[in-house]
This record gives C-alpha cells, structure tokens and sequence, in this order.
C-alpha cells in the first residue's frame, strides 16, 4: 500500500466509455437472466411443461449463478474484468442459442445453467472496473448508477422481448438474443481494458488522502469464509439479503406473468406493464434507500429492512385474501412493495461492508450476495410444487384459488429470514458495544 497524494482529478472519457460499455452489456445479461419472465406460460407450453419443472429452469439458473461467485471471484483476480466479461458474454449466447433450438426440456436445461454460469461473470466484473477505473469516492455512486442500468435489462425482457416473440418464433427470439450476446462480446474485448496503461495492477486510488490500495476480488479459503461467518454483522447482512428479495425475484422471474394472465385475467401487454412498475419502483427507490442506509448506520434493520419486508407480506395477504380477481389497484400496490426489495437487499451489502475488514470483505460480500440467490431458487421451487399438488401445474390448469395457496408457501421464508435478522441484530449490537451483553445463566 502506497499513501503518496496524487493529483485530484476526475475520471477521463476513456473510464466513462468503458463503463459505458460495461455497463451496456450488464443490461443485456439482466436481460438474459429475466428472458423467461414475460414468456413463461409459452415456455411451459412449448416444452409441455408442468409448473414443478417450470420452476427447475428458474431454479437451475440461480443455483449456477450463486455457485459460480466464488470461482468467479478467483478468475477476475487473476485475470482481471475483460476476458472474464467475454466469456461471460460467449456462455449467454451458447445458452440462448441452445434454448432457441432445444427440442426438450433436458437440453434446455443444459441451456439455462450455460445462461447462469455466463451472467455470474458480469455484475462483479463490472464493480471491478468502477474499482480500477474511478476514484474511490465515486464508488458508491457508480454502484448505484450500475445497478438502475441493469433495471433497463429486466424491462426490455418484459416489453421488447415478448413482443417479439410473440410476432415472430421462439427460435428467432432467442437466436436474436445470442446473436446479441456474441456483439457485446466484441464491443467488450474492443473497449474494454482492466486498468489504466501506467498501472501494472488494478488499483484504487482515494483521491482525497492519495491512498493507493490494490484491487482483489478472489474470495478467500475457507479459512476466511468460517471467518467472515463468525462475526455477526455478516450474518445479519446474509439474512438481510434472504429475506428482502425473493418475493419479487419468484415474481419478476418466473411466476409473476403466469399469475397475472391465467390466474387473474389480465391480458399479455397489461401483465407485462404491471411487472415493468415493479422494475420503475426499485429504480426509484435504489438511491433513496442508499442514502437513508448511509444516514442511520444502526438503525438499517429496524427502520427499513424490517418494515419492507413487513410490507411485502401484507401485500400478499391482501391479494391471497381478495376474492378473486383482485382489482388492478391492489395488484399495483402488491407490486409496488414487491418492487422495494430489491434496493432493500442492497442495505445487506451496507452491513457486509461495514463489520468487515478490507481483506475479508470479498468473502463476507460472496456470503452475503448468496443468501438473496438461495432464498430466490427456494421460493420459486416451492410455488411451482405447491401448483402441481393441487394439480394445477400446467397453463391449461391455473387457477386463482391454486395461485393464491401457492404463493403462501413465501411465509415460512419471511418468518424465518425476519426471526434471523432480529437475533443477529441484536448479536451485531452486542459486538458493537451498542448494547449490553446478557447474562448467561449459571
């Protein structure tokens, strides 16, 4: 570490078009992960699917994504952003073309965790070049401007994506997206470079006090996995990120367009403007959330993850208790709740960040971003289950009455991840010295 001061100057036009890039490509892979979101009752009839293995594509897909952040994590630290964004970009456009010609569900599976394994490159390879490429002072900012940019990614799969489809072919849609996914590969190895020409390492540089740290995002062993684990602020940080987002993550991208068109009524483009309120809302919310997190370090959990959450739930017990179908105002509100989880589970990271030393805080971030993942493939398992036991798992079968029990299965999940967050909570307190360590019993 070096702490000579440098000059204080702002990132040239060569940072802001590599980020620029990056960043469009961090769209197109949001876009990859979500494509399935506006076309999930014609991925079921396509594939003669029932609801159970519906969920599996979504589920499969998750899975790779979270398993994939620790190998991830090593490659981008030994080869840095550009060649890894590359084969990310390659892997999504394998997996696309695969699922636009997959004549069963077996292969299309194949497709879906070719998708995961593709999109898990991006997003951290993105942080890392806002990392190497700005100030650290800019750091959050452009971690927030990166992340409302990968909203527009979840929007053009609802509205341009479907429209497509549905006015051309399955295999044309999808084909057009790998064919996507192979150009950003090209602009990517073009423009994009881990770090400026006069550095021999990727480094960040504090431009108030000349600090020059190096940049790392290799997660550490297992000896600093158990680590990270053992402090309490990272494991009220995990359950933060379980529980805020998997409401809208089982919505967004699965279950939502099934649930709105077959269970409640709604017609294809009124389903798909809906779902596009919750993505406009996190956008919305993200910077306010940020902000709100940085002004009340010790009171995150109490004063905004717990009454997000809170809110959720109450949205979802309104529709489920609603005859049905539930008016369109009330579907907007549960949306709009659903859609203030994602910049919620943001504050996770706020929490990972803090309680974590700077050689420890790529292990705690990878524990932590693997909670919301694993909570996701959870929900989204268990609504698809739930539909086939009451046997209706199959677009010919939906029902509201079927939706409604099937989404009850989420209560177990808030229940426990809230349980969590207010025990850790109170542990994080203790460590802090916030508050009083109880008395053990004797």
């Amino acid at each position: 570490m070096t702490a000579t001061p440098l000059p204080r100057s702002g990132p040239g036009w060569r940072a802001w078009l590599i980020w620029g890039v990056a960043v469009a490509a961090y769209v197109l892979a949001i876009t990859n992960r979500s494509s399935l979101s506006a076309v999930g009752v014609d991925t079921a009839e396509r594939f003669h699917a029932d609801a159970a293995t519906l969920s599996l594509f979504a589920v499969v897909q998750l899975a790779v994504y979270g398993g994939m952040q620790i190998p991830i994590g090593v490659l981008l630290d030994r080869y840095g952003s550009r060649p890894i964004m590359v084969v990310g970009m390659l892997l999504m456009s394998v997996g696309q073309f695969v699922m636009a010609v997959s004549p069963s569900i077996g292969v299309a599976i194949v497709a879906r965790v070719l998708l995961g394994a593709g999109d898990a490159a991006i997003f951290p390879a993105v942080i890392r070049l806002v990392a190497t490429w700005f100030p650290a002072q800019r750091g959050p900012l452009m971690g927030q401007m990166t992340g409302l940019a990968g909203q527009c990614g979840q929007l053009v799969a609802l509205l341009p994506l479907a429209a497509l489809l549905h006015s051309t072919s399955w295999t044309i849609t999808f084909s057009s997206i790998a064919g996507l996914g192979v150009l950003f590969a090209i602009l990517v190895w073009a423009f994009v470079r881990n770090r400026p020409p006069e550095q021999e390492q990727d480094v960040t540089v504090n431009t108030e006090t000349g600090v020059i740290r190096v940049v790392t995002s290799s997660i550490d062993t297992g000896v600093g996995i158990r680590a990270a684990w053992a402090h309490p602020g990272t494991r009220l940080a995990f359950w933060t990120h379980f529980t805020t987002p998997f409401a809208g993550t089982a919505f967004l991208l699965l279950w939502g367009m099934p649930f709105l068109t077959a269970g409640e009524g709604l017609s294809n483009a009124a389903a798909a403007g809906l779902l596009s309120v919750n993505v406009i809302v996190a956008m919305a919310l993200s910077p306010i959330l940020g902000e709100l997190s940085r002004r009340i370090p010790t009171r995150r959990s109490l004063a905004l993850v717990v009454p997000i959450v809170s809110v959720q739930v109450i949205g979802w017990l309104l529709v489920i208790a609603w005859p049905a179908p539930a008016p369109v105002w009330l579907l907007t509100i549960l949306i709009v709740c659903l859609g203030a989880g994602g910049p919620a589970s943001m504050i996770a990271f706020d929490h990972a960040r803090t309680h974590n030393p700077v050689h420890r805080l790529s292990t705690a971030t990878g524990v932590t971003n693997s909670g919301g993942f694993l909570a996701g493939l959870i929900a989204i398992f268990l609504i698809g289950l739930m539909l086939d036991l009451q046997g209706a798992g199959t677009p010919a079968t939906y029902s509201p009455e079927a939706f409604r029990w099937a989404f009850l299965t989420q209560l177990p999940l808030w229940i426990l991840g809230l349980t969590m967050i207010i025990i850790e909570r109170k542990h994080t307190r203790i460590r802090m010295g916030l508050d009083p360590e109880r008395p053990r019993n004797r």
